[in-house]
């Protein structure tokens, strides 16, 4: 059967072609977890016999998936010693015009880019740019956008700084036996940063101009009511749910302030009602006011909420839903999330605007902004509120210390050692992260909780769905179909590979992309003679250059939220910035490195 032909391939191509087309099918249009769908392709790769169990497996030996697994501990390292807050602190400043705006913050970002994790980097930049951009009285839509394209570009700079730079060396590598340096793509990335800052400043009136969504929520008084229950009120000694307080038009009940000052939140529905008590209400305004009336409370002397003075024993948080949160099409109200986390849902904001409505019956959208009303010590940064909100000040940095400069000198050392070509990469990123456990930049809790296992999944999987590829005949085959439209020039099928995989990478993860387009871009090169390596540095810099969708990285997720966005926002510039960023890429490539016949 295997040798079966249909249309070029055989059983076990065909075979391939279905598997990756039903991955990248479920990962766009499924809530299901990215790791999950790539060990499930795996497993039909081996169980069909498309791959042995050696090959199958070869992923989680891939030295780029062992660097990008040991590097996660040396980012720990620099994140718990307060690295990058110190750069924030000093590099910002204080701006007088859009332009020196945008390259005061995208330089910077697009360094850290370059050796740490991009998402990392953008995640403690939002809060910082929202802050700054009210400073300087510029929207953060203006530089929020800006914020996650400066990350994108900086990671290709180096081969640690973006997974698919990793992945496609590290197949270079095992394909001729050569090492990239880990400089190797730094020319040309530096050349398409500053074609990409400079493309920001001149189309900078296709960045939008929002509100930013949890300006609707600067004044809590404008949406929460509290109303004093009188001592001779007829409900007093009901539970909540007797009084009818429990599902109230247009709101809902969000906490109960004792005469003691003991506040009960969530209330639940069996909490009794006591003269003298406080009870705070969100929703719609003039609904609430109803509640008074038909209840027969009282106005309290104050609002318990405040944005600028919060009481110690509580506090107002802002979140926004993510994309592929499992909340996206439900209501708080329906799930059991507040008591689970203990959290008070106060009010939701779509696209800078407070919906005006019972925010706990509100079905929830990616991007919504949701106010919520939160103990002063909560955790965040748990994988359970992770995987469904991002939280705009998640980012608790320690304060500086001479560790700071500890885990720099570590990072720098590991960076020339490598570039250098003294020590391999994969032996210096090890020699990194030993060090920054022995001198206490981070312990071994910290180093071990830093590793992401599910990141490790996906980029071992996109190694062995590289592998099938190949193996099975269908770059070879892409790539003799390349050469039949582009014919022989080179150029021509570099540009057309390069372009596919900028658009491909918009819809799917840029590791996959990279290892799905390096055979290809391989073969092309050998059948035409030319030497791969040039076409590889243009490679891995198209599949990192996704500008035009916020679901093109991880990036623009994060920034999406706090940016009040809609998708429309990223295609309007980032279609221009994809075309742009593939031309500089291609121009740059070629001059430093020419195409060089094999010998």
């Amino acid at each position: 059967m295997e040798d079966v032909i249909f249309l070029g391939f055989n059983l076990h191509a065909w075979i391939t072609i279905i598997t990756v087309l039903a991955m990248f099918t479920v990962l766009l249009f499924t809530k299901l977890r990215s790791d999950v769908v790539f060990l499930a392709a795996i497993a039909i790769l081996f169980v069909t016999g498309v791959l042995d169990a050696k090959e199958a497996f070869s992923g989680f030996s891939s030295t780029s998936v062992v660097i990008i697994g040991v590097l996660f501990v040396v980012v720990a390292g620099l994140t718990y010693t307060g690295v990058l807050q110190w750069i924030v602190k000093h590099l910002l400043g204080q701006p007088k015009t859009y332009s020196s705006t945008v390259v005061r913050l995208m330089l910077p970002v697009a360094g850290l880019s370059s050796v740490l994790s991009n998402t990392t980097v953008v995640a403690l930049f939002v809060g910082i740019v929202k802050m700054w951009s009210k400073k300087l009285g510029i929207s953060p839509s203006k530089l929020l956008i800006p914020l996650s394209y400066a990350s994108g570009m900086g990671g290709v700079c180096t081969l640690i700084g973006t997974p698919p730079n990793l992945i496609i060396s590290g197949l270079y590598a095992d394909k001729t036996g050569t090492t990239m340096n880990v400089l190797a793509t730094m020319l040309p990335g530096l050349f398409c940063l500053f074609i990409g800052v400079l493309s920001i400043i001149a189309m900078r009136k296709l960045l939008p101009d929002r509100k930013a969504p949890e300006a609707a929520f600067e004044a809590a008084s404008d949406y929460t009511v509290e109303l004093l229950v009188p001592t001779d009120n007829e409900h007093v000694g009901q539970t909540v749910a007797e009084a009818g307080l429990d599902h109230v038009k247009g709101g809902s009940l969000i906490e109960l302030v004792r005469f003691d000052q003991e506040v009960i939140s969530p209330v639940p529905a069996d909490e009794f009602i006591m003269g003298g008590d406080r009870l705070v209400f969100a929703g719609q305004i003039d609904e609430m006011l109803d509640v008074k009336k038909t209840h027969g409370f009282v106005n309290a002397d104050h609002h318990v909420f405040t944005t600028d003075e919060v009481e110690g024993n509580r506090q107002l948080r802002t979140a926004y839903v993510t994309f592929g949160s499992s909340l996206i099409g439900t209501t708080i109200g329906g799930s059991d999330f507040e008591q689970k986390n203990n959290m008070t849902l106060v009010a939701v904001a779509r696209r800078g605007k407070r919906i005006e409505q019972s925010p706990r019956e509100v079905v929830l959208q990616a991007g919504d902004t949701l106010l919520w009303e939160c103990p002063p010590k909560l955790k965040v940064n748990t994988d359970e509120l992770k995987a469904r909100l991002q939280f705009f000040d998640s980012e608790e940095l320690p304060n500086i210390s001479k560790k700071t400069m500890v885990s720099t000198l570590i990072m720098v050392a590991m960076v020339v050692l490598s570039a250098l070509n003294v020590i391999p990469l994969l032996q210096c990123a090890f020699l990194a992260a030993i060090a920054m456990i022995i001198t206490n930049c981070c312990n071994v809790d910290q180093a071990m909780k830093s590793i992401n296992g599910s990141i490790l999944m996906v980029f071992a999987g996109s190694v062995v769905l590289g592998l099938a590829i190949q193996k099975t005949g269908i770059a070879e085959r892409l790539a003799f179909g390349i050469l039949e439209v582009c014919g022989d020039n080179p150029l021509l099928v570099m540009a057309a590979v390069c372009f596919v995989g900028t658009f491909i990478t918009e819809f799917i993860s840029n590791t996959a992309a990279g290892a799905m387009f390096f055979p290809i871009m391989y073969e092309a090169a050998i059948k035409m003679g030319y030497e791969p390596y040039t076409f590889l540095i243009a490679l891995m810099i198209s599949v990192s250059s996704s500008f035009a969708t916020p679901i093109g990285s991880p990036t623009h997720m994060l920034v999406y939220g706090p940016g009040g966005y809609r998708f429309s926002d990223f295609i309007r510039i980032g279609f221009w910035m994809n075309l742009i960023i593939l031309a500089a890429n291609l121009l740059i490539t070629n001059i430093i490195y020419p195409l060089t016949p094999l010998q």
